[in-house]
């Protein structure tokens, strides 16, 4: 399995996630990732607390192509505060926060239904 080195183009499921990281498109990663139509990148925050809207430009530079965004906020839920969501409130992309075992399986389940979706998962052991 090839090391994931910073970006790769297209959609892309999640085979795995767990131990730090996630593996996809045949490539794993330890540490955080965005998905988002154009492809999937590392992203830096490696805890909920630690993500900003910056962290998130990303999505919004692709917002023509995304309908709704998954936020992994790691082991557990956390709410998603309004300063995070406004600017994905309007651009016209619904957010959901959940636990990142669950965003990923959604995420998953959306890509495979051929939405218009994106996910910003923080990495769990």
């Amino acid at each position: 399995m090839a090391r994931f080195e910073g970006f790769v183009p297209g959609r892309w499921p999640l085979d795995a996630i767990g131990a730090g990281g996630f593996r996809f498109a045949q490539m794993s990663h330890r540490g955080s990732i965005l998905a988002t139509p154009g492809g999937i990148r590392i992203w830096t925050p490696a805890r909920f607390s630690e993500i900003t809207a910056e962290s998130l430009q990303p999505i919004l530079d692709e917002a023509e192509a995304i309908d709704f965004l998954i936020i992994g906020t790691g082991p557990d839920i956390a709410f998603v505060p309004p300063a995070l969501r406004e600017p994905f409130r309007a651009a016209g992309i619904t957010v959901e926060g959940m636990a990142t075992g669950a965003a990923a399986r959604t995420y998953n389940v959306l890509v495979a239904e051929d939405r218009r979706v994106a996910a910003a998962l923080i990495a769990v052991e």
